[in-house]
């Protein structure tokens, strides 16, 4: 049984995606198990939810077929796989830096998500993964923005996860990242920029609220000038935090926006498929000691803002 008690899929993973489980709620005035499909289920519809019944896609906690008469029963469980959206093909290698019984580590490229959520399923780091080393047991330590470039750690058991999680959760791991964005000599010598960051449910954007007491912490310091790119710095980033977005938010507030942002300072309309100017942001480095061994750990990106990853089409 994994973590928290939820048990294992009754139905294997799909292209590298687990099959997504329905909890029923404790009580309710559904008659039958489609009824209440119907109403949690609304982008599905009911003729879609109809054919997954009558094909057996719905299955129980054993892996048998669910009918389309069954019962609703309060606080029972069913697994199905979700249909996959169109993806447009991430075109960048997804390199192996580190591999070992317990983690596996990449240099994740820009525009490939770390895990599936909302229109991103397959073409994510870890599904593509789970299919190219037949790893299904993969999952995250931690999370990179979908555009950010750079190091990602994944466990390869369920029974390693909480440990490493926990390791970035309470700030044991360092993590560095390297920026290309407006040169400002201000910053020659290191600063550390704390703000209050906010990410308002449904927002694209963090908002900085100054009017609060800071939540995030991050020393910014100016490398120097990006060669071939006037104007430009390369700058050292050092979060002491892990706010959503909080290395973009505060250097769009530094007037310092990272080139090829597309949410910071303004959020511009990017399509998915257009792969043309990726973000320069790139997580360079993390070292911690492992939390299983105590052994020091130390892996670094290949790629930054001198040697971005090259597309492969």
């Amino acid at each position: 049984m994994a973590r928290g008690g939820i048990p294992a899929s009754p139905l294997p993973q799909r292209d590298g995606v687990d099959a997504m489980r329905l909890r029923m709620p404790q009580s309710g005035p559904w008659a039958t198990l489609r009824d209440h499909l119907v109403e949690r289920l609304p982008a599905l519809g009911q003729s879609e939810i109809d054919r997954m019944l009558a094909a057996g896609e719905f299955v129980d906690e054993a892996g048998h077929p669910v009918g389309p008469d069954a019962p609703f029963v309060p606080r029972s469980a069913v697994w199905a796989h979700r249909e996959f959206p169109v993806e447009v093909p991430v075109p960048y290698d997804l390199p192996v830096l580190h591999h070992d019984a317990r983690i596996l580590v990449v240099d994740k490229p820009p525009f490939l998500a770390t895990m599936p959520r909302g229109a991103h399923i397959r073409e994510t780091a870890l599904t593509r993964l789970r299919r190219t080393l037949d790893q299904p047991r993969l999952a995250p330590a931690h999370r990179l923005d979908r555009l950010t470039t750079g190091v990602l750690l994944f466990t390869t058991e369920q029974r390693w996860r909480g440990a490493y999680q926990q390791a970035f959760a309470t700030g044991q791991v360092t993590k560095e990242y390297a920026a290309l964005a407006p040169l400002d000599d201000r910053f020659a010598v290191a600063q550390t920029v704390r703000l209050h960051l906010t990410k308002p449910h449904g927002a694209l954007q963090a908002v900085v609220r100054e009017d609060r007491p800071p939540n995030t912490r991050t020393t910014v310091q100016l490398v120097g000038p990006a060669p071939g790119r006037p104007g430009m710095g390369v700058y050292a980033l050092h979060p002491h935090t892990g706010r959503t977005h909080q290395l973009r938010a505060t250097m769009a507030w530094l007037g310092l926006p990272i080139v090829g942002d597309p949410l910071y300072p303004v959020v511009r309309d990017v399509p998915d498929g257009d792969f043309r100017a990726p973000l320069q942001l790139y997580a360079v480095r993390l070292a911690f000691r492992d939390p299983i061994d105590g052994q020091p750990r130390d892996f670094r990106s290949r790629w930054g803002p001198d040697t971005p990853p090259i597309p492969t089409q």
